[in-house]
């Protein structure tokens, strides 16, 4: 089927100069807002943030955290300044240790990473209170409004947190990019006006202020910056009330920003569905793109790789002009029962400790294959995303008819008129979409001569596959008119200019260059043909060594290295030894001060590099002999011997699985402490005192809620879902582990995917191992 759309003339200029952010005076990159973009230094800017806690996380670790952040194509990073993890005692407001506020803005700006404190006072986060603290919530006060009894500790706490972040503000050559003012609230627009100027008043000062748009929120006209979501699934609605609509709606290219399901459990359902913001006036983006999901007791999604990397870039085809992800590293929560929690009159129990959210890096740093699936289209947005921001989406005339239409196939264009992206979708979680077979598209842009067919020959659109694929790009002299690849990065290799891209899984990569801008053309493999004032590339063999080398017109040399599915999700890119290098590895890679630096599990790892350095790395001491992979060099390490097995013992077997308890909303309840004293199983692991740094126990496990102690000290815990579960051993005490594991009641009104549901009623730790990542730095003499 041949699918067309054509792109509208380009609309009149966005409005400029409407809104009342403005930049420090003087600075070089100023930041600026219209209606349809942002831009830095003058220059169209498209940000990626991502949502890290830093007080649920250990202060020493903070710095390689953000290295993987960054490396992973985060430029911007959030976190909420949760009230009640600093000031839970009135009077006593710490920013010690891993509350450590400056430190971790600091470092921020060490790396080059901008930052955006969520300063609340009400953030939620799945925090007790929302992160207010107890004794406010003891005052005769009403929270959440202009009331005098609850501005003036509200004052207090922003003048605390002014103080932690002074000489840190764009004014200074700080890192503060943005400030969000408190979080959903959805009816009080005259109380989030009284919160920024209050937060003015005490010294914080940002370009950008914003606020939570979604759930038909009401906002102060033109003071607060609307920024949206969307997450692929829930752990806030009811456990029976199947895959949620509102999670569906993100599947799908539409101009809808809104997504009046998050936090629904929180807000009258009156307000539900309003537009909060004229979309005239503002930009398009986002601050809770699901980079994960939280489990609650009653409700325990599993989210995949594909179902974030799919809604990730499907909202860029919708028009986003800024990725920000919620969460991208997860945490673990602080000590003394701080979770969101029936005892907190919320609606939803959630784990005392882990934060984990499934995010793209987990609860201990672990890199997840989510991480990779977004790290391959943020390089697209660090080396394109200023050509993408300015560009409006299209839809083509037909669309699905509605939110169970599974047939339709769904993609979009933006375009500027004269040269565009294509996106296609054809993934969403739960009910997979079927394959389209002989498939064509036809683009017609106002600005170029007649329209764009492709690719040569129909392909198969293959289920769960989502792409983008480029029309009329200019790299360094050559127009690539289409090609069947996503586009991933460039690079200096050589003398010239190498653009890579990814090719999908089940559709053979084609190249169609403008033979205006082509002298030559070599292909290490497939075939060369002149058609319509085009040079079409087919048959490639998508790899390491697809590199066609291209003569422009103009004298230079550009590469289009076409990289498989699998591999093009091992490339990093970053600083290393004095210029900009393409890494591939499979594992997690970071860039330190002009060091690459790799984590590995592996038996042996391995990376290659593009551009090869004129000498070999060393490796902790050691030479590594390069050898060829493809247009790549490549080095493998030796690694010290496995760690030993894991000593599991039983100590009992698990009593009958405790009555389920309804609490808020009636929503069951986590089972109560004496639980675990009495009925659960019980298994002993002997920790030894010379692993290495950086192991995790990961367990494989059943049963309804499994909880870790050294001594009487709870040190992990977790609700079952049918995934591993990890205890990062680096922050155990010494001593024994105790594991102890509930099996869940068959009558339990609960949600949990798949086999889950069965393998939830049967209380056992069926395997454990040590997985260590190791690090190692290499460095060219």
């Amino acid at each position: 089927m041949t699918h067309r759309l054509r792109v509208p003339a380009p609309t009149a200029p966005p409005l400029t100069g409407h809104l009342p952010f403005t930049d420090a005076p003087g600075v070089s990159d100023p930041i600026e807002v219209t209606s349809r973009w942002f831009t830095r230094g003058g220059r169209p800017w498209f940000p990626v943030s991502g949502e890290f806690h830093y007080s649920r996380y250990p202060l020493g670790s903070w710095e390689e955290e953000l290295l993987k952040m960054k490396a992973g194509g985060v430029s911007a990073v959030a976190s909420y300044v949760i009230w009640i993890h600093h000031e839970e005692i009135e009077g006593r407001v710490r920013f010690d240790g891993d509350r450590d506020l400056r430190r971790f803005a600091e470092l921020c700006a060490r790396h080059g990473l901008d930052f955006i404190p969520r300063i609340g006072p009400w953030c939620h986060a799945e925090v007790r209170n929302g992160g207010l603290p107890d004794w406010l919530l003891a005052r005769d006060c009403t929270p959440r409004t202009d009331d005098p009894g609850y501005l003036g500790p509200v004052r207090a706490w922003f003048t605390a947190v002014a103080e932690q972040l002074r000489g840190l503000d764009r004014a200074h050559g700080g890192p503060i990019v943005a400030i969000q003012i408190e979080n959903e609230l959805y009816d009080q627009p005259g109380h989030l006006l009284t919160l920024k100027r209050m937060a003015q008043e005490a010294g914080l000062s940002a370009p950008l202020w914003t606020s939570t748009a979604w759930g038909g929120v009401q906002l102060p006209p033109d003071e607060l910056l609307p920024l949206y979501g969307g997450y692929p699934e829930t752990f806030w609605t009811e456990w029976d009330g199947g895959w949620p609509d509102t999670c569906r709606k993100h599947f799908f290219f539409t101009d809808q920003r809104d997504d009046e399901g998050i936090g629904a459990d929180l807000r009258p359902a009156t307000v539900r569905g309003g537009e909060p913001a004229p979309t005239d006036r503002f930009p398009w983006a986002t601050c809770e793109l699901g980079g994960g999901m939280a489990v609650a007791y009653h409700r325990r999604p599993r989210v995949e790789a594909a179902d974030i990397g799919a809604l990730g870039l499907t909202k860029i085809g919708c028009g986003s002009v800024w990725q920000g992800y919620y969460m991208f590293h997860g945490g673990t929560n602080p000590p003394g029962a701080l979770q969101e929690s029936h005892a907190s009159d919320y609606p939803n129990d959630l784990p005392v400790l882990t934060y984990d959210f499934q995010a793209p890096l987990g609860e201990y740093g672990q890199y997840r294959p989510s991480y990779h699936e977004l790290r391959l289209q943020h390089l697209m947005l660090a080396d394109f995303g200023q050509l993408i921001a300015p560009m409006e989406a299209v839809l083509p005339e037909r669309q699905p008819t509605g939110q169970d239409d599974r047939d339709t196939l769904r993609w979009a264009v933006r375009s500027d008129g004269d040269s565009g992206f294509l996106f296609v979708n054809n993934h969403q979680p739960h009910e997979p979409l079927p394959d389209h077979p002989e498939t064509t598209f036809c683009v017609e842009l106002p600005d170029a001569e007649g329209e764009l067919s492709l690719p040569s020959v129909p392909v198969t659109i293959p289920t769960g596959a989502y792409f983008c694929w480029p029309l009329r790009l200019e790299v360094a002299g050559l127009r690539l008119e289409w090609a069947t690849a996503q586009p991933v990065c460039t690079v200096q290799d050589e003398g010239r200019t190498v653009l890579v891209l990814a090719a999908t899984d089940g559709i053979a990569p084609e190249l169609a260059l403008d033979a205006g801008t082509v002298t030559s053309v070599d292909t290490p493999s497939g075939e060369v043909a002149h058609v319509d004032g085009r040079v079409l590339v087919t048959g490639l063999r998508p790899g390491t060594d697809a590199l066609v080398e291209v003569g422009t017109a103009d004298g230079g040399r550009v590469g289009v290295l076409v990289l498989d599915a699998a591999t093009a999700r091992c490339v990093y890119r970053g600083e290393a030894w004095g210029v900009e290098r393409l890494v591939l590895c499979a594992d997690g890679v970071v860039f330190d001060r002009g060091d690459v630096r790799v984590h590995s599990p592996a038996a042996r790892p391995s990376f290659a590099v593009l551009a090869a350095p004129e000498r070999d790395p060393v490796v902790e001491g050691t030479a590594v002999t390069g050898t060829a992979y493809g247009v790549f060099t490549r080095y493998a390490l030796d690694v010290p011997d496995a760690l030993g097995d894991v000593h599991l013992t039983q100590v009992r077997p698990a009593g009958p699985a405790p009555e389920p308890v309804a609490g808020v909303l009636g929503r069951a309840s986590a089972p109560a402490d004496k639980y675990f004293e009495s009925v659960a199983a019980e298994y002993r692991v002997e920790v030894p005192d010379d692993l290495p740094t950086g192991t995790v126990l990961r367990l494989t496990w059943t049963g309804d809620v499994g909880r870790a102690y050294v001594g009487d000290r709870l040190v992990a815990d977790q609700f079952f879902s049918g995934r591993v579960w990890d205890i990062g051993v680096d922050r155990l005490p010494a001593g024994a582990l105790r594991l102890r594991v509930l099996p869940l009641h068959p009558d339990a009104p609960v949600y949990l995917p798949g086999r889950a549901a069965v393998d939830a009623r049967t209380a056992a730790v069926t395997g454990a191992e040590w997985v260590t990542t190791r690090s190692w730095t290499a460095r060219v003499d």
